[in-house]
């Protein structure tokens, strides 16, 4: 898609894509507003899987461990990873076809970080792709 090495990865593992966004291509620090660059990448990346109907989508949005405290919302660093994800949800939904009933917003704050000497890194977003497994369940369960 363009973004590779500009802060975009891809990752299979477990049966699952992990499409990595550093938050550096998306928000200002403390902020859950995109910038236009971190916005064409969702974009893209929301209408190349906006046809595939076997797909269950996490957003998942991920902090580093600074404190983050407020008196008004965002408070903390897990609501700030929330609203991080759910941003990233309405520009894919505004701007693409995705199916809005295989999304999800989920928010680690800054408990699962990929790199605990590199803040910067474990600062991102994670689109989660993995097959929906409805049909197999119901044969399973048969």
């Amino acid at each position: 898609m363009g973004f590779e090495g500009k802060g975009l990865t891809v990752e299979q593992r477990d049966g699952r894509v992990y499409v990595s966004v550093e938050a550096n291509l998306l928000f200002a620090t403390g902020s859950t507003v995109i910038d236009q660059n971190g916005k064409k990448a969702l974009i893209d990346l929301a209408r190349a899987i906006q046809d595939n109907t076997d797909l269950r989508i996490m957003v998942e949005g991920h902090t580093d461990s600074d404190e983050f405290s407020s008196n008004k919302f965002p408070k903390n660093n897990w609501d700030l990873s929330v609203l991080r994800a759910t941003s990233v949800i309405e520009i894919m939904l505004d701007n693409s076809d995705v199916d809005p009933t295989a999304l999800i917003a989920a928010g680690r704050s800054q408990y699962h970080p990929v790199d605990p000497d590199d803040k910067a890194r474990n600062r991102r977003i994670e689109v989660i792709l993995s097959p929906k497994l409805d049909e197999l369940m119901q044969l399973i369960s048969e």
